[in-house]
């Protein structure tokens, strides 16, 4: 076999084969034996018959068309190795030609294919990014413990007109152009007036009422078929309820969690607010690295890559996210305030990101040589897991089943490698503190934990 590549440009590539006759000969073999196990013909038991049997009765060209099939995609593979070439997606095969006389011309056939753009990497040294400092003041505790007496509240009906920081209990009728849809009431609805939970001028509606009463508004509803159209919704209280919150004192910390004094429970929630705050600061320690990086690096698009992105991205939003909802995608640009225009442009914006990220980090893997161990892999499964409402075993079964193993694999690396960039970068506070993500230190570790998760989500999966 011969094979010539031709650049067409950064992004794309024509490859031009020839195969000679004698190399097509296990296809040739293949294919009759193909044909043989389909057909049958009196006196010849199935998978015994002849060649030249099976050319006279159902043609040679019949039997050429099966070698074809066969041999395109082994000797389009055999190409893309020789050449070296580090291929996106499926080919576009043209210019087949030799078929008709297969045995004395051979097979020769172009295929062009998207190929991944050459990255040059900045010195990640060069990266410097700024973050929010870990501050746990006396205030974050206290509203942590205030958090956690609304989780032992108590409630009891009453009888007067519902107050803020009251629950009421509601029927709801909603109606659009004075009519009410399908979806348009809901009965026996449990809300706390202040929550911002429901509808916009819920609140203001509802309080000062006593059960039994009602009071009409218009508001913007969120959900259902009638999602961002404009509705008069009435409501009517049927019970109002107060809350009642525990002491907060020793007693309350022995309810609500293993401490014996309030003090301890207070530490404890400092300690807990702390770790959450490192975090959340490793998180965005990460994101800010990566929008650095990438900012420091240009690519050409593959342009099919991009457009099957673009169309993935939109059709995974109408018919996964809005659809079961009840939602178009008309309903949803309505509640969201965009036009059609500025969706587009952030769809396409997302979807190049979502490639940069991926060819960048992926060419950091292979220059900074970054393996995955099985731990690694086991780990970030499990994390994936419990993000998808599965069992680990259950997931796992699942990526077998759609070989989707080799995507779990390039997510850990992926993080492991903008891990890398964060290492070497210098991330300060925004109080001029410098932060260091030492491999032997634990937020090391936080910053690799977190990464993974922004790759799993900003990256693309290539076809």
């Amino acid at each position: 076999m011969k094979s010539a590549v031709e650049t067409l440009n950064p992004t794309r590539v024509r490859l031009t084969v020839e195969v000679p006759f004698e190399e097509l000969k296990p296809s040739l073999d293949a294919a009759y034996q193909k044909i043989n196990q389909q057909v049958t013909v009196p006196g010849f038991r199935k998978g015994k018959i002849p060649a030249r049997v099976i050319d006279q009765r159902f043609g040679r060209a019949a039997v050429l068309e099966e070698t074809v099939n066969d041999a395109l995609p082994r000797f389009y593979t055999q190409a893309v190795d020789e050449s070296k070439i580090d291929v996106l997606g499926q080919p576009d095969i043209t210019d087949i030609k030799g078929v008709e006389d297969l045995d004395k011309n051979g097979l020769t056939f172009i295929a062009e294919v998207d190929v991944r753009p050459e990255i040059v990497l900045p010195s990640f040294e060069d990266i410097e990014v700024e973050v929010d400092p870990i501050e746990v003041t006396d205030e974050d505790v206290e509203k942590s413990l205030e958090q956690l007496r609304e989780r032992f509240a108590s409630v009891k009906d009453v009888e007067r007109a519902a107050a803020a920081g009251d629950i009421v209990v509601i029927d709801l009728e909603a109606k659009v152009d004075g009519e009410v849809p399908e979806d348009g009431t809901a009965s026996g609805v449990s809300y706390e007036i202040g929550s911002g939970r429901l509808l916009d001028g819920i609140d203001e509606a509802v309080v000062g009422l006593s059960a039994g009463e009602s009071k009409a508004f218009t508001t913007e509803l969120k959900g259902g078929t009638q999602a961002g159209q404009s509705a008069e919704v009435t409501a009517t209280v049927t019970t109002v309820q107060e809350k009642e919150l525990p002491a907060l004192d020793d007693e309350f910390a022995q309810l609500a969690s293993e401490f014996d004094t309030l003090d301890a429970l207070r530490e404890d929630s400092r300690g807990r607010l702390g770790r959450m705050k490192e975090f959340d600061q490793a998180t965005q320690a990460q994101e800010r690295v990566l929008d650095a990086l990438l900012a420091k690096v240009e690519i050409e698009y593959p342009e099919k890559l991009l457009k099957d992105e673009i169309e993935t991205r939109k059709h995974n939003l109408e018919h996964h996210q809005l659809q079961p909802i009840g939602q178009t995608l008309e309903t949803y640009l309505a509640a969201q305030g965009k036009s059609r225009e500025e969706f587009d442009q952030e769809t396409e914006d997302a979807a190049k990101k979502g490639i940069k990220t991926q060819f960048v980090l992926d060419a950091i893997v292979g220059k900074e040589e970054v393996g995955v161990s099985q731990e690694e892999l086991t780990e970030h499964l499990i994390r994936r897991a419990a993000g998808s409402g599965l069992t680990p075993d259950q997931f796992a079964q699942q990526l077998v089943q759609g070989g989707q193993v080799p995507m779990l694999v390039g997510e850990v690396a992926r993080g492991k490698a903008l891990a890398l960039v964060v290492e070497a970068a210098t991330v300060k506070d925004t109080t001029g503190k410098e932060i260091n993500f030492d491999e032997e230190d634990e937020t090391a570790e936080t910053v690799e934990a977190a990464t993974e998760e922004t790759v799993a989500e900003t990256a693309t999966d290539e076809a």
